[in-house]
């Protein structure tokens, strides 16, 4: 199973322009992904530099055929004509999608800073192993208790469905609303998180669950450990960051770690101010 996740910024590259087949092509050339995770797409937001006020959510899609297209929006704003200004996550999978769950996570008012809602977007998928939550979120960038705040409520939306898995019962197998399916515990999450390696909520995240819930894990450190992880923002675009950072990251549960054949930042396209992050599970 491979998954790439990317903030591809509305896909505008360092050279200003804004190109989704530039993302959707590099994307392909790293790997052949089961899974895209994407965060910063646009629908209808020309304020956006570079960007116009086409639906990147449907071109991405389309962009993609075979895979089904997930859609997360944390900002739905009025627009001209009553059309919606809308913007957020997106997950692409070629793999079997169960069910979809959206999060808003929380934003305590922190007037001192500019901010804007996220939120995380849940697939349950049928990957070769067994069914694997992948979660992919954006987390906010002014506002540290904000942020703080979006850390513990991902770690309680595990925590959250570890329990689910626990005690699932079918109660209902109709094709009705209230069809239960199963949410695994076994699960990956994705991001831009905006916090660095070194940033106590990078541990946070990796902290263990009271009610003994798996742990998350950081990735690239389970696969390289004592390796510094590779900078995935400002690399190339120093006229926005006066320096590279790591702040993109896939943690995954204790259960896969050993699964985990391959992480890899690419530091080569400047597709966008970030770098694409790949991660590869193996069946056995």
């Amino acid at each position: 199973m491979n998954l790439i996740t990317w903030n591809i910024q509305w896909g505008r590259g360092c050279d200003g322009v804004v190109d989704l087949r530039r993302i959707v092509g590099h994307a392909r050339a790293l790997a052949d992904f089961d899974v895209l995770c994407l965060q910063e797409v646009a629908d209808n937001f020309p304020a956006l530099k570079g960007n116009n006020d086409a639906n990147q959510f449907a071109a991405l899609a389309a962009l993609l055929p075979g895979y089904a297209a997930i859609d997360g929006v944390a900002i739905d704003l009025p627009g001209q004509q009553g059309r919606r200004r809308r913007f957020g996550n997106m997950i692409l999978s070629r793999l079997p999608v169960r069910q979809v769950l959206r999060h808003l996570l929380p934003s305590p008012p922190d007037p001192a800073v500019k901010n804007m809602r996220r939120m995380a977007l849940e697939a349950v998928l049928e990957a070769p192993f067994g069914l694997v939550r992948v979660v992919t979120t954006h987390l906010e960038y002014y506002s540290a208790p904000q942020r703080a705040a979006q850390v513990e409520a991902l770690r309680g939306l595990h925590a959250e469905a570890c329990a689910e898995a626990r005690g699932f019962v079918e109660t209902d197998s109709s094709e009705g609303t209230f069809r239960s399916l199963p949410r695994p515990a076994s699960a990956i999450f994705t991001a831009d998180f905006n916090y660095q390696p070194d940033d106590r909520l990078h541990a946070r995240m990796q902290q263990g669950h009271a009610d003994g819930s798996p742990a998350l894990r950081d990735a690239w450190a389970a696969r390289w450990p004592g390796v510094p992880h590779p900078p995935t923002l400002g690399l190339y675009d120093r006229r926005q960051w006066p320096s590279a950072m790591s702040t993109d990251f896939i943690y995954v549960t204790d259960d896969l770690a050993p699964r985990i054949a391959d992480v890899r930042v690419d530091g080569a396209t400047q597709a966008s101010d970030h770098q694409p992050v790949l991660i590869t599970l193996q069946q056995d």
